[in-house]
């Protein structure tokens, strides 16, 4: 099958995208970013860029980085971003995007802070991101959440309006939001409920127009096309160390995308 050939042409596809929309306008001289191609992805971690993200503009995080100090990320949710399951608090997706941004962002001092809480549902989270942004004042929030919500039973209704009223906030703070979605677990595919917020948050990110991780899609396509890899840990539900790289892999692979969407306007006339 036509998805199950993804090799260099994942890669291609990807790293395209990311030059064609620098070169699709004139540039000012002085607004000319530094051609940056996405991170390379992993042989174990590769999927079809569609499977990673649907991508949109980070201006506060692109207008952060332009000022040539030290970027600051906010990773904030559950037991994904604490790292739960990984062999190391080094081995968490935050800490593994933070080298992985470093070096794809030469010159460039990226400072990811973790602020996971294991079995948050998205009420909570986001009274902490009013509290945390409040004090640390970050360029780029990563929300991981869905996941927690779904096993609580969250009304999708509720659960869709804190996120978006959250997302607001953030818009109206001048911070950029990336949503990280709900994880795949085979045992969870056909739970109703888990379907609901998941096909919430994907309608928020649309609404809202965020730059949005489909963790479950790219995970997905690696259970079924390797199955002689496992991202879960033993207790198959959380991620190990595998996962969680290639959480972290996908996150940076889409916030580099997004972060040369919108980055240069046309010369005027």
């Amino acid at each position: 099958m036509a998805r199950k050939t993804i090799g260099e042409s994942a890669q291609k596809g990807a790293l395209a995208l990311a030059f064609c929309v620098c070169a699709a306008l004139p540039l000012r001289a002085e607004e000319a970013p530094a051609p940056v191609a996405a991170p390379p992805l992993s042989p174990s971690c590769e999927v079809p860029a569609v499977d990673i993200a649907t991508p949109a503009s980070l201006p506060n995080f692109a207008a952060a980085l332009q000022k040539h100090q030290a970027v600051h990320i906010l990773a904030i949710g559950s037991s994904s971003t604490v790292g739960i399951g990984s062999s190391g608090s080094n081995k968490s997706y935050p800490s593994l995007l933070e080298a992985i941004l470093e070096h794809a962002l030469k010159g460039v001092d990226i400072i990811v802070v973790n602020r996971g809480l294991p079995g948050e549902v998205a009420e909570s989270t986001s009274e902490r991101i009013r509290n945390e942004v409040a004090l640390s004042k970050p360029d780029l929030v990563l929300w991981q959440l869905g996941t927690n919500d779904a096993l609580a039973r969250v009304s999708p209704a509720d659960f869709e309006a804190t996120v978006q009223s959250t997302i607001e906030w953030l818009k109206e703070n001048q911070v950029d939001v990336v949503l990280v979605g709900l994880q795949y677990a085979p045992r969870l595919a056909r739970d109703s409920n888990y379907a609901a917020i998941r096909d919430a948050l994907k309608s928020i990110a649309a609404k809202e127009n965020v730059l949005y991780i489909s963790r479950y899609d790219a995970m997905r396509f690696i259970a079924q096309t390797r199955a002689n890899l496992q991202l879960m840990s033993r207790d198959n539900f959380h991620l190990n160390d595998l996962g969680y790289q290639c959480m972290a892999e996908h996150v940076a692979h889409a916030v580099i995308i997004s972060l040369f969407m919108k980055r240069v306007r046309p010369l005027s006339n």
